[in-house]
Parts: C-alpha cells; sequence; structure tokens
C-alpha cells in the first residue's frame, strides 16, 4: 500500500522507518515522525558542531600560512597572498557613538582562551564563529564615537571585559556585576587577541601614564583576586587560598597587604607554590603529600582558619578547607568546578561558616581600589607583577599558548607592540 500524507500526527503512528533524501544522501530513521525528528535537530547539532570546529581550524591554518617564519620561504607566494586576501575580508572594527577602538599592546591569556583556543565541548556550545577571542588587554585608545568625552585618543587603557544592559534590576540599582544580560568580551563579541578591540566606552579603564604595560594587561584577572580577597575583612586574620594559579597567587599578595596574619597556600604545583611564597604565603601545602590539618600545626594554629579563598575549582580543595575552617569561618569561592559535587552541608550549617560566590568584578568599584592600593604600593607592585612568568611577541602565540597550558606556569602575556 502507498500513503501520500503531510499529516505528522499520521506519520507518527502509521511509520516505523523514515527515510530523508537531502545533499544528494538518504538517512534512515527507525521509528515515527516524532523520532525523525529528534534524531534530525541531533543529527543537526552534531553537524553545526563539526562545522564550528572546521572554521576553526581553517582559520588556524590561514594566520599560520599568514604568518609563516621568514627561515621558511618554501611556501609558494600565492598561498601567502591568498591567505592574506582571505583574511583581509574581516574589517578592521570601528567604534560605534558611544564605542571606543583601542590598539593592543599587551594581551593575557586565561583558562577561558585555553578553552575557546581547544574548542572543546564548552568552547563549541558557547561560541558563535567566527570571533576574535581575548579579553585581558592593555593598549592605547586610536578612535573614539561621536558621543564619547570620557576617554581621548592617545589614553592608555585597559578594559572591564564584562559588558552589561544597564536595564535590568541589578544594573538599575548599581549593581552591574551582577547584570542577568552580561555578554563576554572576546567570549560572546569579538576580543582583544587582535591588533584592535572595540568596547563601549563606559568599559574602559584609563590608567595613569607610568604604569607598566605588562601590569596593565592583567587588571582583569587582578580585579577577580581583589573583589575575592576583599570580599571579607582580613586585618590579623588567618587565610587559606585554595589554587595557587595567578588569581590565586595575586590573592595572596593582596591578603598581604591587608594585614593577614598567616596565609596558607595549597596547590598541586610546586611551581605556582613558589610564586605564591613570592607573593607573601607564610606555608605553602602540596595538597598530593599533605593538608591543612598539618599547615595548622605548623603555624601553631590552635583553632581553624579565619578566611579561605577558594581559587582552584577543585573538590578536594574545598573539602579540606571546609573541614579546617573555624567555626564562624567565611568562604569567598572564585575557582569554577568542572562538574557539580557534593559539599557537607551539614559542618557548613552547624559551624555556621558563610560562602560567598564570586565572579569577575563590582563595577567599578573593584577597579578604583585596585588602582589605588597599586598605586600607593611599591611592594604589591612588584608582588603583582611577579605573576608574569612568560611574555612572548604575537607572531609566537601557539608557543604561548601551549605554556599557558602547561599548568607550570604563572601568568602568560603576549605582546602586540
Amino acid at each position: 500500500m502507498l500513503v501520500v500524507s503531510h499529516d505528522r500526527w499520521f506519520l507518527d503512528e502509521v511509520c516505523t522507518h523514515i527515510w530523508e533524501v537531502h545533499d544528494a544522501t538518504v538517512d534512515a530513521y527507525d521509528g515515527g515522525y516524532s523520532a525523525y525528528t529528534l534524531a534530525r535537530v541531533e543529527r543537526e547539532r552534531q553537524a553545526a558542531a563539526n562545522e564550528a570546529r572546521r572554521q576553526n581550524l581553517a582559520r588556524k591554518e590561514l594566520a599560520w600560512l599568514r604568518r609563516g617564519a621568514p627561515a621558511r620561504t618554501s611556501k609558494p607566494k600565492f598561498r601567502i597572498e591568498a591567505a592574506n586576501a582571505l583574511i583581509a575580508d574581516v574589517p578592521e572594527p570601528h567604534p560605534g557613538d558611544d564605542d571606543v577602538r583601542i590598539r593592543v599592546l599587551r594581551a593575557g591569556l586565561c583558562g577561558t582562551d585555553l578553552h575557546l583556543e581547544q574548542w572543546d565541548d564548552w568552547a563549541a556550545s558557547t561560541v558563535r564563529p567566527p570571533l576574535v577571542i581575548g579579553h585581558e588587554f592593555y593598549g592605547e585608545v586610536d578612535e573614539v564615537g561621536r558621543n564619547v568625552t570620557s576617554v581621548r585618543v592617545g589614553d592608555r587603557v585597559s578594559g572591564e571585559g564584562h559588558i552589561v544592559c544597564g536595564t535590568c534590576r541589578n544594573c538599575r540599582a548599581g549593581r552591574r556585576h551582577l547584570c542577568i544580560n552580561t555578554i563576554g568580551v572576546g567570549v560572546n563579541r569579538d576580543g582583544a587577541l587582535a591588533d584592535h578591540v572595540v568596547i563601549p566606552a563606559t568599559n574602559v579603564w584609563v590608567h595613569h601614564d607610568d604604569i607598566d604595560p605588562d601590569l596593565g594587561a592583567v587588571f582583569d584577572p587582578l580585579g577577580n583576586a581583589v573583589h575575592t580577597t576583599l570580599s571579607f575583612p582580613l586585618a590579623g586574620e588567618d587565610v587559606v587560598v585554595t589554587g595557587a594559579g595567578p588569581i590565586g597567587v595575586m590573592a595572596v599578595a593582596i591578603a598581604r597587604h591587608v594585614g593577614a596574619r598567616h596565609i596558607a597556600v595549597t596547590d598541586l604545583s610546586d611551581a605556582r607554590l613558589e610564586l605564591a611564597k613570592g607573593a607573601g604565603a607564610d606555608l605553602l601545602v602540596n595538597a598530593a603529600r599533605s593538608d591543612l590539618g598539618q599547615a595548622m600545626r605548623e603555624l601553631g594554629m590552635k583553632e581553624g582558619f579565619d578566611v579561605g579563598l577558594e581559587m582552584s575549582g577543585a573538590p578536594p580543595a574545598v573539602a579540606d578547607m571546609i573541614d579546617h575552617l573555624n567555626h564562624g569561618g567565611r568562604i569567598a569561592m572564585l575557582g569554577l568546578p568542572r562538574d557539580a559535587y557534593p559539599v557537607d552541608w551539614g559542618k557548613v550549617i552547624t559551624h555556621m561558616i558563610t560562602i560567598k560566590g564570586i565572579y569577575g568584578r563590582e563595577m567599578y568599584d573593584t577597579w578604583y581600589t585596585m588602582s589605588s592600593m597599586l598605586s600607593t604600593s611599591p611592594v604589591l607592585r612588584e608582588a603583582v607583577s611577579s605573576v608574569i612568568t612568560h611574555r612572548f611577541p604575537a607572531e609566537q602565540w601557539e608557543e604561548a599558548f601551549a605554556t599557558a597550558a602547561s599548568g607550570e606556569c604563572g601568568k602568560v602575556i603576549m605582546d602586540w607592540s
């Protein structure tokens, strides 16, 4: 029997196999119309993810072909010209009426950039290519929109990487860092790993003329450290920092600057723990060989830590912190875990522990605070700058990303000047 029908209900009830003809291909599906629809949507999702990966790889290859090391002149000239022609199709950005264009001089690499460069599942599900990545930068303003009066051409600046809507409840109440419609520079719109980046003038932070460009490039992660570290009063308190990545090391420097008594730092990397020591940590704990109980004994502490700064996103580190926090202790959590994990809520409740989540920087209290602290303390400037362990010219971006991904370094800076 041959039946021709456009009735979805009929097809769903009667059919047991469906064949779809498309693009000179026949795809077979088991089940009725609803099963076919679900399977087709999943096929299209996978195809879109594969196409995004293909485009990302093509952009990398074009960039490599365009740059080609001078010593390797075996690349035919026509291939380099073809790559230049393709890349030239992407126009230089220009600011809107309320925007500023910045010539990038320095750019920092962070974990978000590594996810995007590797094009993992998170990147494929979050980003819509083509996209310029990168959100940690320092540069010089070279063009402003016609409505901009707060920033001038020639200003040396960094930028707040979270662009907010200005109209949601939190924005209207002055809590812009809690905006529910936040757009991320280098994630949801073009970022700073390029010759120029365009952001709203309200997101621009103008630096003093004497700031070191490398230090200016790390104001974004430094802001995360300042926001986290100063969430609770630290003067005279015993502090534990879990995670000695660049932001964790910066947190150590800030805690020391504001008068913490003891600062213990945990990590699995001895190299990163040494960076924390240089920033002012009193005790280093390699979590593979020791724990915070041993740290308390070495520091002569009879009770628990007063404040915990969680920078690792590692469940064992969080558990160890909670186990060794004093009653009434406080935790500021910045580290993002890979997956959900259990927490001993009984201990959190009965020990009356306060937990505060941190994401980004308070706009713009954090920027004023960190700028003021750095301008008045050479010791803090040196401690924060010590986090920068590697510098690469922009042409060596692949080596820069590989170094950042190794986990055996501090902050990696790329020079675009």
